[in-house]
């Protein structure tokens, strides 16, 4: 049987935005629990790692204020919150360590790229155009562009729809419980990025792969997640 070249092997990875491409979470967390603060409402680190991570604006606000949030209200709170992050982490914008060359790499080998993020697109905006990550991916899917949240799958399905891969050819690269879970019930293999949760939490979520960060990840070492013979 002829040997399997990644020119002949199509498939995406499929990246979330914050706590993957960058190294924000303490600064989402810093930002929630000044939010909060603001409005009289108790909220610990713990409490965000558990109920908002990863989950769309419209779950956590829900989450924080005890009670369903209107559209109208939704935007305004949620703007008032990002605020609060992008001051905070403007000074320390950075790509994840090694992601650059990660990209660049995926890139040269032709494998499809996409973001899936519960971020708004104020945030995906401040992100991607600010370091500048855009010109890397094929698509990119926020919170505004789908109806359910993750842990829903939808948001990495929309992903692979995009870039016109089928599901199972896809890796999703995630930091949060909820985005882990969104990625499996896609039915793709999840690289776990151990910037939120601890190797040993990561490990119970039965992830194909645990990373620190970027650096020294090889694209054969992704591309052989989805490898079929």
């Amino acid at each position: 049987m002829p040997e399997i070249t990644p020119s002949d092997f199509l498939w995406a990875a499929l990246f979330d935005m914050d706590g993957v491409l960058v190294d924000n979470t303490d600064f989402h967390v810093n930002a929630w629990l000044r939010f909060a603060q603001k409005h009289d409402r108790p909220l610990t680190k713990e409490q965000y790692v558990d109920n908002i991570n990863g989950h769309v604006s419209a779950d956590a606000m829900a989450y924080v204020f005890q009670r369903p949030i209107s559209p109208g209200e939704l935007i305004v709170l949620t703007e008032e919150k990002e605020a609060i992050y992008r001051e905070l982490y403007r000074p320390q914008l950075a790509p994840a360590p090694g992601l650059l060359d990660f990209l660049t790499a995926l890139k040269s080998q032709h494998v499809r790229l996409a973001v899936g993020t519960s971020a708004p697109e104020s945030n995906v905006r401040f992100t991607l155009d600010g370091l500048p990550l855009r010109p890397y991916f094929d698509a990119v899917v926020d919170a505004s562009m789908i109806h359910r949240g993750k842990p829903d799958p939808e948001i990495y399905l929309t992903a692979a729809q995009r870039v016109g891969i089928e599901p199972a050819k896809c890796v999703v690269f995630e930091d949060a419980f909820a985005g882990i879970e969104a990625g499996q019930r896609a039915g793709m293999k999840v690289v776990a990025v151990a910037t939120t949760h601890t190797r040993d939490e990561l490990a119970e979520m039965g992830v194909s792969l645990i990373i620190d960060d970027f650096i020294g990840l090889t694209v054969e070492q992704v591309r052989d997640l989805v490898m079929t013979v």
